[in-house]
């Protein structure tokens, strides 16, 4: 009997010092995540309310506006490089994401009128707008609210209506699916252990690529691919915005996309498991003069081919007619 409560106490004490290592790690990582997704950015008060922002570079104004988990810090980590080849780099928080507070109203219009405040507040009367994944819904929006405003649209991967008589490109993801990615993305401390113990199904259900992709992909690649998942920590700093996109992507509503004439190009991949190919192909069919680049494979993070993703869209702002 004292044997056995011997063993039972050592175990314990065992337990104890596990845990207290897991949560040490988990609280240290978790603190580089806050100052991270803290470094580079400002508050600008506008007339719409305070937005986070991060610049880079000059020349023709590019507002990158993020997807889901993200915030100014993804928009820069996926669109920061084109600093370099002539463009200033506006990455912002969306509503509920990071610094920027989360109004009453957060729909994609509402979001679409405050990417004109920030405009405003910046002294910019005309920008091209680029709009990943969750990001799509307001990018788009804007073009079509404040045509004035935009001097190109650029759609990646991006979250669009389709009509429910075209195909999918992906199989809806099962609710029981939805349901775990969104306890995942609601936790700090679940999705940290999940990046831990589970990475290659966060990779697959989260960015929605085959994590497959990412084993053959270059160091580059991986190493943009791995920083877009890390960075979704802090998650507690995004949860709000991450149910807002939700909501929005639940009632996405046809829209008169034969109005826009800006330059525009929307780029999408077969097995994005988000099924972005089919309703970005129809985006693109239904705008005047857009440029369709369909990938066969990539995933919703294009792997493999983000060289190729930048050089389509310095080639469609680097010319007089997106200036």
């Amino acid at each position: 009997m004292a044997g056995a409560t011997w063993v039972a106490g050592v175990v314990a004490a065992v337990l104890a010092v596990a845990g207290f290592l897991i949560w040490w790690h988990f609280d240290d990582d978790l603190q580089r995540a806050r100052a991270r997704s803290a470094k580079g950015s400002a508050l600008i008060d506008t007339r719409c309310g305070p937005i986070e922002v991060q610049q880079a570079g000059a020349g023709v104004p590019l507002l990158v506006v993020h997807g889901s988990g993200g915030g100014h810090d993804q928009g820069m980590a996926f669109a920061g490089a084109l600093a370099q080849h002539g463009m200033r780099v506006i990455a912002m928080s969306r509503f509920g994401y990071l610094r920027t507070p989360m109004p009453a109203d957060s729909s994609a219009a509402a979001q679409a009128d405050a990417h004109v405040c920030l405009l405003d507040a910046l002294g910019i009367p005309r920008a091209a707008v680029m709009g990943g994944s969750a990001g799509a819904p307001s990018a788009l929006r804007m073009a079509l609210r404040h045509p004035d405003r935009v001097s190109a649209l650029i759609l990646l991967v991006p979250l669009t209506y389709k009509p429910p008589t075209q195909a999918d490109s992906a199989a809806p993801m099962p609710a029981w699916v939805e349901n775990t990615m969104m306890r995942l993305l609601g936790s700090d401390f679940l999705f940290w252990a999940a990046l831990h113990v589970a990475r290659d199904q966060v990779v697959k259900v989260v960015l929605a690529t085959p994590p497959e992709l990412l084993e053959a992909a270059s160091p580059p690649e991986r190493a943009r691919v791995q920083a877009m998942l890390d960075g979704i920590l802090p998650v507690s700093a995004r949860a709000e915005g991450l149910r807002s996109d939700t909501a929005v992507g639940k009632h996405l509503a046809p829209a008169p996309l034969e109005t826009i004439h800006a330059p525009t190009l929307i780029v999408s991949a077969r097995d994005d498991r988000y099924g972005t190919y089919a309703s970005a192909q129809y985006t693109a069919n239904a705008i005047t003069g857009a440029k369709f680049v369909g990938f066969d494979h990539g995933g919703h993070t294009w792997v493999g081919h983000d060289a190729e993703v930048m050089a389509e869209i310095v080639r469609l702002l680097i010319t007089k007619d997106a200036q």
